[in-house]
């Protein structure tokens, strides 16, 4: 894609979501950002951040139609309190928001999906990650891209203080570490998604924790 491009951000308010719509607003290649967000983001020339319910989204809306969709969605399953809470947000908000901007002839989606992936997994967080990944693949989307991290580094809102201990612990042990177990900072993962959008390749396309060092 050239110069004015139209982006879907998903998750703007989160860690690589942040990240994600800085490096857009900042992108010339970028002409507009519609962010959907549930609170207000920090106003932008560039930017339109429509309040949302994503238990009730609005099929007309005419934001929709994009030239690439990023989805930064996701949550814990401490914040989300159960299962079922946690495979809505990871799960069928991603997909949900993936339909609508099909239907409107939006042709990429780039998901900032998870290390290890998997639909047939026994891990519940794994299973949901794959599971998401293999629907989005039914959607018939020309470009579709799976940026696949392992732990996360930076700074979140929230306080999550195992995650804390270990991203710590990866980045005192990094040098030593097999590629594949380091960190990966949240601004890398973003730019990755970014340049997924604004350069589509046709097909399915996989950047793991490897290339996100």
């Amino acid at each position: 894609m050239g110069a004015g491009v139209k982006l879907l951000l998903l998750g703007a308010s989160g860690l690589v979501g942040r990240h994600t719509l800085d490096l857009a607003l900042a992108d010339l290649r970028v002409a507009s950002v519609v962010a959907p967000a549930r609170r207000g983001l920090p106003a932008h020339p560039k930017l339109s951040s429509p309040r949302v319910d994503f238990e009730q989204l609005d099929p007309g809306a005419p934001w929709w139609c994009a030239d690439a969709v990023i989805c930064t969605l996701g949550t814990t399953m401490r914040a989300a309190g159960s299962r079922a809470a946690f495979r809505r947000v990871d799960h069928d908000y991603p997909l949900a928001v993936a339909r609508l901007a099909r239907a409107h002839g939006t042709p990429a989606y780039v998901l900032n999906s998870a290390t290890g992936a998997d639909a047939g997994s026994r891990f519940f967080y794994n299973r949901v990650k794959g599971e998401l990944e293999q629907d989005l693949a039914k959607e018939a989307f020309a470009s579709l891209t799976f940026v696949r991290p392992g732990v996360i580094g930076g700074e979140r809102e929230e306080f999550r203080p195992a995650e804390r201990l270990l991203v710590s612990g990866l980045a005192l042990a990094g040098p030593l570490l097999p590629r594949r177990w380091r960190l990966n900072p949240a601004a890398h993962i973003a730019r990755a998604l970014l340049e997924a959008a604004l350069s589509p390749q046709a097909g399915i396309h996989i950047v793991s924790a490897e290339q996100l060092i």
